[in-house]
């Protein structure tokens, strides 16, 4: 069974640095609104630090999780991706699909915040965050909104095989996906960055777990589980996404890109 390969969420965050409000456009989530529901924020992803572990990499404080890259004073952590705004129906699918799965794997935990990755997590030095916001925010502006169906039940470890994700993988609007890729990836190399996985797999993850477990949630568990999402009601609408904005998150920032 083929593993693909996951965007490794770790994090440097370097608030301390921005006190004094260098931020140049960039903002927080926005608030919440009557019309504009608030951006999920992916906080607390697996191998995220708190703010105060950041600098020290002590493994076993966050639950034996081992950071992606080493900690440098002024490196920030960054991420584009598609936010998923979760609804309460989702939220139920979500608890039948780690119920299923922790009779398999009692550690699997759900994810607090869903999206989709356009981009690997890479590093980012505090003075680059300003213009390469500029240039996704330049290179997205002519994306219009779009579907997406996210239906698949699949299992994912990260690179180096220290977490095992339970995700739905997208079985349509997959060539959108990657037009958005190509777009955050042209940014990337301009930054002398690593681009996305070359033949990536659009997922949202759902649950995940520390170590590679993957052995045990393929196979039957993995049929158990897509048997559920096939049988849940209203599954086809409830997994049809519509997406319309593209985030980046930078450490401690969040940028936002509505789509047209």
């Amino acid at each position: 069974a083929m593993s693909a390969a996951l965007v490794g969420y770790s994090s440097s965050e370097e608030d301390e640095e921005d006190r004094g409000g260098r931020g140049g456009g960039a903002q927080g989530p926005p608030a919440a609104s009557a019309d504009r529901p608030r951006l999920p924020v992916p906080a607390g992803l697996p191998g995220d630090p708190d703010p105060e572990e950041a600098v020290r990499d002590d493994s076993a404080r966050h639950g034996g999780r081992v950071r992606g890259f080493p900690h440098e004073r002024g490196n920030w952590a960054t991420h584009v991706y598609l936010p998923y705004l979760a609804q309460e129906e989702f939220l139920e699918l979500l608890e039948l699909l780690v119920c299923r799965a922790r009779t398999y794997v009692p550690s699997v935990c759900a994810m607090e915040e869903f999206h989709l990755s356009l981009s690997q997590c890479v590093v980012l030095r505090y003075h680059w965050i300003e213009p390469f916001v500029r240039a996704l925010r330049e290179r997205l502006a002519a994306f219009h909104r779009f579907f997406c169906v996210a239906d698949q039940v699949k299992v994912y470890t990260n690179e180096n095989k220290t977490r095992t994700f339970i995700g739905l993988e997208v079985s349509a609007g997959h060539f959108q996906l990657l037009e958005l890729v190509s777009e955050v990836d042209r940014v990337l190399e301009e930054f002398d960055l690593p681009t996305f996985y070359k033949d990536p797999s659009f997922h949202i993850s759902l649950a995940w777990c520390v170590g590679d477990l993957s052995g045990k949630l393929e196979g039957q568990c993995l049929q158990e589980l897509q048997d559920i999402v096939d049988d849940f009601e209203d599954s086809a609408l409830l997994l049809r996404v519509q997406w319309e904005q593209i985030c980046c998150k930078s450490g401690n920032k969040y940028f936002s890109f509505p789509l047209r």
